[in-house]
């Protein structure tokens, strides 16, 4: 007999499971049915939390950005300004396993959110995050203006999408040379 699992249980598994089939087969292969096969659920099952395609994908990102601001909640608060902006910048790259699959999915329910409006509100609360997480950051450091956010914003932007875009398993500190480069620049200027 199957093991009965509580909601939460059930909607991690789910989640995972789409990440799975998202970052393995790509955007088209994540149906309900796909999602639950993975999940070892029915989809009869999946479909009472996740009735269509678009709210699997919606959950995806949806727990992408609660486990961000998780880790980035449990940043101790009493870190000086520029420790605690690299230890929350870092969070934003994808530099172990499980944050290179959150990124993954990200950009690829990113991607999808130009053309699905329904992935539009996720998508928009997942970049304003990673903003506000750079505000806070640069605010730290002494640096306010829009621009040096800006600038922040589109650096982790662009260090997690050259990280991702490289094979799973090549070194990832080149990226955090660089980051800590920019940080002291910032803090020194």
């Amino acid at each position: 007999m199957p093991r009965r699992m509580n909601a939460d249980e059930r909607d991690r598994a789910v989640v995972e499971a789409a990440w799975r089939v998202l970052v393995r087969d790509g955007l088209a292969a994540l149906s309900v049915r796909n999602v639950a096969a993975e999940a070892g659920l029915a989809p009869s099952s999946l479909r009472y939390t996740f009735p269509t395609q678009a709210s699997v994908r919606e959950r995806a990102v949806e727990v992408v950005l609660d486990r961000l601001r998780e880790r980035i909640a449990a940043i101790p608060d009493d870190l000086d300004g520029s420790a605690w902006a690299r230890a929350a910048l870092r969070e934003l790259l994808p530099l172990d396993a499980e944050r290179r699959t959150e990124m993954e999915v990200t950009l690829a329910l990113g991607t999808a959110a130009l053309t699905d409006p329904a992935l539009h509100p996720a998508h928009h609360a997942m970049n304003e995050t990673v903003r506000e997480i750079c505000a806070r950051a640069a605010t730290t450091l002494g640096r306010m203006s829009n621009v040096d956010i800006d600038h922040l914003h589109a650096l982790v932007d662009g260090l997690a999408l050259h990280i991702v875009r490289r094979n799973r398993g090549e070194e990832t500190e080149w990226a955090v040379r660089v980051l800590d480069a920019h940080l002291e620049a910032l803090a020194g200027s």
